[in-house]
Order: structure tokens, then sequence, then C-alpha cells
């Protein structure tokens, strides 16, 4: 998932704390709830500020079990040019997430795409020193309460030819930061589980396959990898099965999946827009073929399914084209028949 466009924040760990109620499922006329209907735990991705209106937290309290911090758990918010480390905004979210009984999961440790100046800055040892401390403050903070973490993201190369040069690779060895990363993580928080998250694994049957024997590099190499992450950012051009067929593949290796960042766009498929009863068709196609894929694994697969965003406004492709409406609640917060779909395949 590429971050959002940096702006001032407007809540706070107090001002979300100060918050003590949220509006009842009752009061906001929603369905049964999606985690009711979801034998494994059902996520969403949310930041600070949403979680402190009565309206949105009542959403989110109500519908899903799991809560991922969209951006405000990466480096990019996390760590500042002085190397100095800051926890409001997602201690604010773990804060929630305990109040309502939702579980934790933190995203991310490494990635590609962040490169923090306090890092660039430092060289040889203080490089690997700094990279140890980091791994240790952020997961060691949030131990017991954080069920499980994408330690690396986004690894493999876009067109699944090998793995991607970064800041991390070049400092410490392209297999190296991945299997030191695993470790740290899990000297910091014995009990989370940790996985390996990546996205176009529907799309590129090579990249999978790439993706795949890095998890088996890993696990021969001792690293204490504890699951897989398909992030499923998908657009309605895609074929029906190929969502299946990765799962199934995915599953190859016994590890717990996560579904992890799922949103269907409709208008980044090939060709014309979809904004019309076809693309929504083929939308819900989508999400039903990925509730129903993930629901047949065996349980102990089932890590969590988890939406990248909770209204349409608020998505990462509203930022790209407002006329986008991926998600399962509309600008208002309102469930969409999207919300039936996935529950009526999970019922399946």
């Amino acid at each position: 998932m590429r971050p959002p466009t940096r702006r001032g924040l407007v809540a706070s760990a107090l001002a979300l704390a100060a918050c003590q109620r949220v509006e009842p499922a009752s009061a906001l006329g929603l369905p049964v709830p999606l985690k009711s209907a979801a034998p494994f735990p059902v996520g969403v991705a949310v930041q600070a500020e949403q979680l402190a209106d009565p309206l949105l937290g009542g959403v989110v309290a109500s519908q899903f079990s799991q809560l991922t911090p969209e951006w405000q758990m990466k480096m990019e918010y996390i760590v500042e040019d002085n190397g100095a480390l800051r926890f409001t905004a997602p201690d604010a979210i773990a804060e929630f997430g305990s109040r309502h009984g939702l579980r934790l999961f933190g995203h991310t440790l490494v990635w590609h795409e962040q490169q923090p100046k306090a890092f660039v800055d430092l060289d040889g040892t203080r490089f690997r020193q700094g990279y140890a401390n980091y791994i240790g403050s952020v997961v060691g903070r949030y131990r017991g309460r954080a069920v499980g973490w994408d330690v690396v993201n986004e690894p493999v190369a876009e067109d699944g030819d090998g793995w991607r040069d970064c800041l991390w690779s070049e400092r410490l060895g392209a297999f190296e930061y991945m299997r030191l990363a695993f470790e740290l993580a899990r000297a910091a928080d014995p009990a989370a589980v940790l996985l390996l998250n990546d996205y176009n694994l529907e799309y590129l049957p090579a990249k999978r396959t790439t993706f795949l024997k890095l998890a088996e590099a890993l696990l021969k190499a001792g690293a204490p990898l504890g699951g897989l992450g398909t992030q499923t950012h998908l657009a309605v051009d895609l074929q029906p099965g190929a969502i299946t067929a990765a799962i199934r593949e995915l599953a190859s290796l016994g590890l717990p999946l996560h579904i992890s960042e799922m949103d269907v766009s409709l208008v980044r498929a090939k060709g014309p827009a979809e904004l019309g009863e076809e693309g929504r068709a083929r939308q819900r196609a989508l999400y039903a073929e990925a509730a129903h894929a993930f629901i047949t694994l065996p349980p102990a697969q089932r890590f969590a399914m988890t939406f990248w965003g909770l209204r349409d406004r608020d998505s990462w492709l509203d930022r790209i084209d407002a006329a986008d409406e991926p998600l399962l609640f509309d600008d208002s917060a309102r469930p969409k028949p999207l919300l039936a779909t996935v529950e009526a395949a999970l019922g399946t």
C-alpha cells in the first residue's frame, strides 16, 4: 500500500481516550455484524482520527474484530528526522481496540518504500543497531496487544523477478535484512504471529512463485515466519478464479493466511471506467470469491480477512480518483450491497 499524502494530524491519544462512547449498531441501522457472520477475525484499516468520531467508531466497533493502522504504524509516521519515535496515533488505535475488544494487527515494520532520514544518516554498525532498536522498540511497545505483524512488506520485485533493492537490502544484505527483522520481532514479542506481506499475487503467478520461494528460504534459514499476507488490492477486470487459485497456492506451505488489505476498484480496470452496473456486479463477484476462497481454508490457516478502509471516501483509491467506490461502506458509512454479498459468501 502506498502511503497517503502527509497531512497534519488532528487527533491525539488524549482526544481519543476522552471519547468514552461510540454509537451502537442499533442506532446506526446496521445489519447483522460482519464479525458475527465470519468464523475468523474480520479486520479494517483505520486512522486514529476516524476512531475519535462516534459515528465511525461505532461502525468499526460493531462490525469488525481486528484493527490495522493504515499508515500510522509505518516508519513514515513513527520515525522523526532526528531519530525520535512518536506513538501518539498508534497508541490511540491500540487503546480503542482494547476498549472495544478488537484485536490489533501491526503494519508494517520494514517496507522498501520508506527510508527515514534518521536511518539514511547512519552507517555500518550504527545502522544495524538502529535497525534492531527500531524493531525492538515498536514491537515491544505493543507486546501482548498486537496479535501479529507484517514484518516485511512488499519484498518481491514488481514483475516477480527476484527481490526489491532498497536501503535495508543495501546496508544489511538482500536476504539478511528480512531474516534479521523476523528474528528481532520474535525477540520483542514471542507470542505475535509474524507475516510476510505482498500484493498482486492474484495477478502475477510469477510473483506468487517468487513470494513462496522467499517464504521457504526464510523458513529454511530458521526465521520465525508465522504466516503469509496477500494484500488483495483488486480491480474489476480480474478474471474469475484468479483469487481462488492464488489462495490455494499460497496455502500450500501450510501457514496461516491473511487477506490483508482488500479492496476492489471500479476505475482501475484496464479499459473504460466500470462505474455502471456491470462493474458493480463484477465487484460483488470478486468480493464473494475472496470470502468463499478464504472460508474454505482449514480453520488453522484463516488468520484474518482485512478490508483496506471503512468508507469509500477514506480509501487510498479515493485520493487517486474520487469516483471510485472500492469498499463495503459508502461515503456516509452506510453499508453497501457489498456487505451483504460478503456475509452471504461466508454463509456458504
